[in-house]
């Protein structure tokens, strides 16, 4: 499935792990961070990303964490506050469903943490929520009291393991497994067609997509807003900044070539757009990406083992 392999982005460094070649411990050059990726078995990809252990161990920290798809989180110890675009601010629950967000979200902690966190795709949302994601956009939920015990006991669980990923992730898939029910051909349709038009490399025309799944733009809108969290327009600027801004952090890429290339008005308009959706300038992420923004973007190094949406988000 994976191989073990060294990536360098920046100054933090993405290790291997000796039990197993989907765990990537990452260590950091800015700040006190501690990050480790693992993939989900095959047969639930379609349904969520990648599974992480996100650890702090300063007293007091902040970042921004990129807009994304939706977020599970166990809060193993410690906890904090997330700072939405529109100024509001919400305490994290010990088990908390962040919503996907559409704008860069802030964080900050005010003791040392451990934090288990899985990546939801749109279908896992449905198993797991299986609300209007739109509902939840930019907000967050305590996912132990709405939906009852099994998260509460899942989180006892976790903080027993002695933070081995691999129990961790054990524990996780396999009950998060058992809460999957496959949605009907028609959505399945629908979701890897919406997927394969964010992944476009250029900028997503609504039309194209019209066109793929002979809907019309009201429909799309209801649908994308249902099981994505926002209409097609806002998705595709979404996504089109997210595959920018790994393009210059990762690849090194000239950001006045690719604002050219990706269909923005103006460099202006490309400034405006990566700091909305990433938190920091296409400056920033060549010369100063935070520790936060250089760890996400290690998603990408899990390859084909997770979904293309979320090796991007």
């Amino acid at each position: 499935m994976g191989s073990h392999h060294i990536d360098t982005i920046g100054g933090a460094i993405a290790l291997p792990d000796e039990r197993g070649p989907l765990s990537y411990t990452v260590a950091a050059t800015q700040g006190p961070v501690r990050l480790s990726y693992v993939a989900p078995p095959a047969h639930l990809r379609a349904y969520f990303g990648s599974l992480y252990l996100f650890s702090v161990s300063a007293d007091r920290f902040a970042d921004a964490t990129r807009a994304d798809v939706p977020q599970l989180r166990f809060m193993l110890e410690g906890g904090g506050d997330y700072h939405f675009q529109d100024g509001v601010v919400t305490a994290t629950p010990d088990v908390c469903l962040l919503g996907p967000t559409t704008a860069a979200t802030r964080f900050q902690l005010d003791r040392p943490v451990r934090v288990l966190g899985i990546s939801i795709l749109p279908a896992g949302w449905m198993a797991l929520h299986g609300g209007d994601a739109s509902l939840l956009a930019d907000r967050l939920c305590d996912l132990a009291a709405e939906k009852g015990d099994l998260y509460r006991l899942l989180l006892d669980r976790l903080r027993g393991a002695d933070d081995d990923v691999d129990a961790m992730a054990a524990l996780c898939w396999a009950e998060l497994g058992r809460l999957v029910r496959p949605p009907r051909p028609a959505i399945w349709e629908l979701l890897a067609a919406v997927d394969a038009w964010l992944m476009d490399e250029g900028s997503p025309r609504i039309e194209t997509l019209a066109e793929t799944t002979d809907l019309s733009p009201r429909q799309l809108a209801r649908l994308t807003n249902k099981y994505y969290g926002a209409p097609p327009k806002l998705l595709a600027r979404k996504y089109r900044a997210l595959r920018c801004s790994a393009r210059i952090a990762l690849d090194g890429e000239s950001w006045q070539q690719l604002c050219e290339e990706a269909g923005f008005y103006d460099q202006s308009h490309f400034i405006r757009e990566i700091k909305h959706f990433i938190g920091l300038t296409p400056h920033q992420l060549q010369t100063e990406p935070s520790a936060v923004a250089q760890l996400t973007l290690l998603r990408r190094s899990l390859g084909g083992d997770v979904a293309v949406l979320n090796r991007l988000s």
